[in-house]
């Protein structure tokens, strides 16, 4: 079962773009001029601005989910365990990020070897200890019935729940395990929150009574919730410093939670879900599956995510003993990112913070993180965008080592004054959903990274092309085309936000119908679509001068994906199965 709700099957998509891709560059620009002028009509739905017939996907940087979708306001990713439990009541409490007024609570058993049954399962709001609120428990059923049984390696969605969830509010999730549970067992070993365990079937209790604490989580793994004012969800993917390891117990104070924070107290309505794994790395299993092995369950199935910020991992592929190279990390880091705008979801890179003074640091690993850093940080990178948390960490005087009042003691996690500093240190426009922002290094709603010279800015000129992730170049090869063009290739709705103030932005998309989206790019004054469609009220047909701007546009844009391309592949072989084979490039 898909969780993503707002995600339609992409394969076929896929396979256009890469064939499209195939053609050069003057062939391709040929096809798309031919494409446009020979565009079918939208029906009358579309062109008056509500709903088109055909399906279509949710446009990047789009302003909000899709009415009516699930949102994730927790997560914890899985791990495996060796836990049993039997006969047990399990009372778990976690701590929100955006409010709902229904809610749906997912179990996991992706580690299990055996099935995994469950029943009298209650949510509640927490109050102190193992007590729930009187009167708000909620009994929670899975297709109908009050007990389920979960296969191995599979999840279980709860059916839809009337029960409103507060933002930023503790929730009590109860359960009764009748039959053992092992010997493998789905958890996420750092909760960080004392969790509760009861003899017998006591779910519906307000307090528990003989209670054992436990402060890991088990089986539960998302509680989503319906708003329809939610814009989606920011997943962060990363190791212990994500998971909050120097943050007090019960205190909610990583820095996923600190940013939670953030986008409430800006009138933000973004879903947080922490897949932080202590101990995790990027590269290779062992505390958890390699992120590059649970980007697609951990990131890309999360309810409503629209974006991922990536941090820590890399840390500890090289506090490892025997540290990767930069290219490794980078190939690695690549891949995901292609991955995630595969799915149509924004990548934000973050640069790795300083480990000097601790147990893993050697001067090969500070030199391969002096490299990732730099790479992160260019324009080749194919990040929409960066958190620097190194800059926001590091001491001024010495950028290798933590600045003293961030550093929790052990010199590679900061302590809750160093994660306040990660999350202040995430610009917030990067979430935006309409025009790109003058300042945030950014290309519409992604902040895609530009050089000095504009190759991609929101006020500078230079083509940013979504297919192939990367912004341009010092230069401003787009500056002729009204500009700065960004260009989007085959997601209906696609949104062409952010191309620079005034100028002339094109879409190359199906059906697009943006009455009231909030992020049709303005060229004079006026949406500027190449769909065939109106792309607002009142406008029959996009302007017949945006044809050639488009055919043009996208030219550019391919023709520097393969410059980029053919540079990289003189650095550094083209991945990270060449890396580890030995594969001549």
């Amino acid at each position: 079962m898909d969780s993503r709700d707002r995600r339609v099957e992409t394969p076929a998509v896929r396979l256009r773009i890469f064939a499209f891709m195939s053609f050069s560059a003057s062939t391709r620009a040929a096809l798309l001029s031919l494409s446009v002028a020979f565009a079918p009509a939208c029906d009358d739905a579309s062109r008056d601005g509500s709903e088109p017939t055909v399906r279509t996907t949710q446009a990047l940087g789009s302003n909000a989910a899709a009415p009516g979708s699930w949102i994730g306001t927790w997560a914890a990713s899985p791990q495996i365990g060796n836990a049993i439990f039997s006969r047990q009541t399990l009372r778990q409490i976690v701590h929100t990020s955006i409010a709902g007024a229904v809610a749906r609570i997912q179990l996991s058993n992706a580690f299990g070897t055996q099935p995994l049954y469950v029943s009298d399962v209650h949510i509640a709001q927490s109050t102190y200890g193992s007590s729930i609120a009187a009167g708000t428990d909620r009994s929670v059923k899975f297709g109908g019935q009050t007990a389920t049984s979960i296969a191995p390696g599979e999840l279980a969605m709860s059916d839809p729940i009337a029960f409103p969830v507060a933002a930023l509010s503790d929730v009590a999730i109860s359960f009764y395990l009748p039959q053992p549970t092992g010997p493998a067992t789905t958890g996420h070993s750092t909760a960080l929150q004392t969790n509760y365990v009861a003899i017998g079937d006591v779910s519906a209790n307000v307090t528990l009574a003989g209670v054992a604490q436990m402060g890991a989580y088990y089986f539960i793994a998302n509680l989503d919730v319906r708003n329809p004012a939610a814009e989606g969800a920011i997943v962060t993917l990363g190791a212990s410093i994500t998971d909050g390891i120097a943050s007090a117990p019960n205190s909610n104070r990583r820095w996923p939670n600190d940013l939670a924070v953030r986008l409430t107290n800006g009138g933000r309505t973004i879903g947080v879900l922490n897949q932080g794994i202590s101990g995790n790395q990027l590269l290779t299993d062992g505390a958890g599956q390699a992120g590059l092995h649970r980007f697609q369950r951990d990131v890309l199935s999360q309810p409503g995510v629209r974006w991922v910020i990536c941090s820590d991992d890399p840390i500890n592929d090289l506090g490892s003993g025997n540290p990767p190279s930069s290219d490794r990390l980078i190939a690695g880091l690549e891949q995901i990112i292609s991955t995630a705008h595969q799915d149509g979801v924004k990548f934000v890179c973050s640069t790795l913070t300083p480990f000097y003074g601790s147990a893993g640091w050697t001067p090969r690993g500070e030199t391969a993180r002096a490299a990732f850093n730099a790479f992160v940080r260019s324009a080749a990178s194919g990040c929409d965008g960066i958190v620097d948390q190194e800059v926001a960490t590091h001491d001024p005087a010495n950028a290798i080592r933590y600045l003293p009042a961030y550093d929790s003691g052990d010199h590679l996690h900061p302590n809750v004054a160093g994660l306040q500093a990660i999350a202040n240190s995430v610009n917030l426009k990067l979430f935006a959903g309409s025009a790109g922002n003058p300042g945030d290094g950014g290309s519409g709603a992604a902040g895609a990274i530009a050089d000095s010279g504009g190759g991609g800015s929101s006020s500078g000129g230079g083509a940013s092309n979504d297919s192939g992730g990367n912004a341009g170049d010092s230069g401003a090869d787009g500056s002729g085309v009204g500009g700065g063009m960004r260009v989007s290739i085959g997601g209906s709705g696609a949104s062409s936000s952010g191309a620079g103030a005034g100028s002339g932005a094109v879409t190359a998309s199906s059906n697009a119908s943006q009455q009231g989206a909030g992020d049709a790019a303005v060229a004079g004054g006026r949406p500027v679509g190449a769909s065939g469609c109106a792309s607002a009220a009142g406008s029959d047909r996009p302007a017949p001068s945006a044809f050639a701007a488009l055919a043009f546009g996208l030219s550019l844009a391919f023709a520097r994906r393969r410059r980029i391309g053919r540079r990289k592949r003189e650095k550094r072989p083209r991945s990270l199965e060449q890396l580890e084979t030995g594969e001549p490039v």
